[in-house]
C-alpha cells in the first residue's frame, strides 16, 4: 500500500511516469480495485433484489424482531408480506398486524375467526405455558388492523435490511460508496503503466 502511495504522489508533483516498481504496484491494484468493484456491485445487485423488487411488487417488508413464532419465523428474519382480505384469511394462517392499541406489527397464526364482530384471535406458536400448551394473545385483532400474510421467510435476512436502512449502518455504505467513487476517479486520472501500454503494443 505504501509503495501504491508512493508512486501516486511521486506522479502528481513531478507530472512524470512512475518506475517500473510502482508501474507493477499500480497495475495490480487496479486489477484488485476492478475485482472487488465488480463484488461490491454484485452484492449491491443482490440487495437491491431482495429488498427493492419486492416493494416495488407490492410487497411490505418486515423483520422478525421476538421469538413468538420460531422456528417458523426465526428472530433476525425477514419477511415479505402480501396484501389480502380479512375474508380471505383461514384458521392455522399466519397474519401480520398492528396490535390493538399500539403501532407495534406483529406476525401471529390465527386459531380463531369472529366474523361477526370481525376480530381475528390470534397467537405465538411460541409462547407456551409451563406445561407446554400455546398461550393466545391477550386481545384480539380487529380486521381493520390486518396487513396481510407472510409468503416467505429468509433467515438473517432481516438483520442486513435493518443494518442497510438504519443508522450508523446506512451512514457507512454511504461512506463506503464515497470511497469507492474517489478511488475509482483517481485510477482514471493516473496514465496507463508502461508495461500495460507495452503489452498492447503501444
Amino acid at each position: 500500500m505504501w509503495k501504491l502511495v508512493h508512486s501516486i504522489l511521486s506522479y502528481s508533483h513531478t507530472g512524470q511516469a512512475y518506475t517500473e516498481e510502482g508501474s507493477d504496484v499500480i497495475g495490480f491494484f487496479r486489477t484488485f480495485w476492478s475485482i472487488l468493484t465488480l463484488i461490491l456491485l454484485a452484492l449491491a445487485a443482490v440487495l437491491l433484489f431482495a429488498f427493492g423488487v419486492p416493494r416495488l411488487l407490492g410487497f411490505q417488508l418486515f423483520v422478525v424482531t421476538s421469538g413468538s413464532m420460531e422456528p417458523e419465523y426465526p428472530v433476525g428474519a425477514l419477511i415479505y408480506v402480501r396484501s389480502v382480505s380479512p375474508e380471505q384469511v383461514q384458521v392455522g394462517q399466519t397474519i401480520t398486524f398492528t396490535m390493538p392499541g399500539s403501532d407495534s406489527i406483529a406476525t401471529h397464526q390465527v386459531r380463531r375467526i369472529d366474523a361477526e364482530t370481525r376480530q381475528f384471535y390470534t397467537q405465538g406458536i411460541n409462547n407456551r405455558d409451563e406445561q407446554g400448551n400455546i398461550l393466545p394473545d391477550a386481545a384480539p385483532v380487529p380486521f381493520e388492523n390486518l396487513i396481510g400474510t407472510p409468503v416467505l421467510c429468509l433467515p438473517m435476512l432481516g438483520q442486513v435490511n435493518q443494518f442497510c436502512t438504519t443508522p450508523p449502518g446506512m451512514y457507512l455504505l454511504l461512506a463506503l460508496l464515497a470511497v469507492v467513487v474517489g478511488v475509482s476517479l483517481l485510477l482514471d486520472k493516473l496514465p496507463p503503466s508502461p508495461t500495460s501500454s507495452t503489452k498492447n503494443g503501444i
